[in-house]
């Protein structure tokens, strides 16, 4: 896996915008799944002053380069693909038929509810 899907970020910590908003910030560590353990993407993104934290994959031939206690970040990303996969199983939100941002929002609220109510009356 090449780098090259990484390049777009800023070398700096914050670049002028071109317009208005607040100034882009680039990442303090980048969480990802095992398909992104790869040397060059770490040195990549060392060089840039952000951490990748991604557990190893199991055929790796090389000593491993972090240890335990960045993983621990690693496994609070399940909780946030699990909301994405709950949501997911609202068709109005997953093909977004509303055209006004409102109805969406309001939308998207019921549909957190229904959520904490089934994990609630389970």
């Amino acid at each position: 896996m090449g780098t090259s899907f990484i390049t777009g970020l800023k070398p700096s910590g914050s670049s002028r915008r071109h317009g208005a908003g607040r100034p882009r910030q680039k990442p303090c560590r980048l969480i990802a799944d095992r398909g992104y353990d790869s040397d060059p993407l770490r040195e990549h993104l060392a060089a840039r002053g952000i951490e990748l934290i991604a557990p190893h994959r199991k055929n790796r031939r090389k000593p491993p380069t972090q240890d335990g206690r960045a993983l621990r970040r690693y496994k609070r990303r399940w909780i946030v693909e699990r909301t994405f996969a709950w949501l997911g199983n609202f068709r109005r939100l997953v093909v977004r038929y509303d055209c006004s941002l409102t109805v969406y929002q309001g939308s998207f609220h019921i549909a957190c509810f229904m959520i904490v109510l089934w994990r609630v009356l389970k």
